[in-house]
């Protein structure tokens, strides 16, 4: 079964239009290679230009293509915008103060002190635990003992 359909009437008239320029280019073409065959003389219908309501090339100024490229630009832009995600929001960065950072630095040197200190300074409860060895030593065999303590006591007292 056809389907019918309804048809603006615009668009037939528009159709028709460059129908009718179609043709006019065409018996114009038909004309010149006739005329250029057996010499046969142009009729003026054939010789006639297309009708103008379809024929005349239209121009366009530069500042119009232009404005319209910028508009079609400005399209885009938003056509993508609305596309694409929006970036997550990147979180403040975080400023330390002067006296915060003082606090710190403060903080650090004591640190560091300490344990220089606690480097340089021999450790108590190791020189108790040589001079215990030495006595223990030192009542089992005095007389072998005495040359290997007065060695073993030497560093430790540096």
């Amino acid at each position: 079964m056809p389907r019918t359909q309804k048809h603006d009437p615009e668009f037939l008239h528009a159709a028709l239009v460059g129908l009718q320029h179609m043709l006019g280019a065409l018996e114009h073409r038909i004309a010149e290679l006739r005329s250029h065959l057996g010499g046969q003389p142009v009729s003026r219908k054939a010789a006639a230009p297309a009708p103008a309501s379809g024929g005349k090339k239209r121009t366009m100024s530069a500042a119009a293509r232009k404005r319209i490229g910028l508009a079609q630009k400005k399209r885009w832009a938003a056509f993508n915008a609305a596309k694409a995600k929006p970036a997550a929001p990147k979180p403040p960065e975080r400023v330390l103060s002067a006296e915060g950072r003082a606090r710190i630095v403060a903080a650090t040197k004591k640190r560091w002190a300490a344990f220089h200190k606690a480097q340089r300074a021999p450790k108590p409860a190791a020189k108790q635990a040589v001079k215990k060895a030495v006595k223990s030593v030192a009542k089992k065999a005095p007389e072998a003992v005495a040359p290997a303590a007065a060695a073993v006591a030497a560093p430790v007292a540096e």
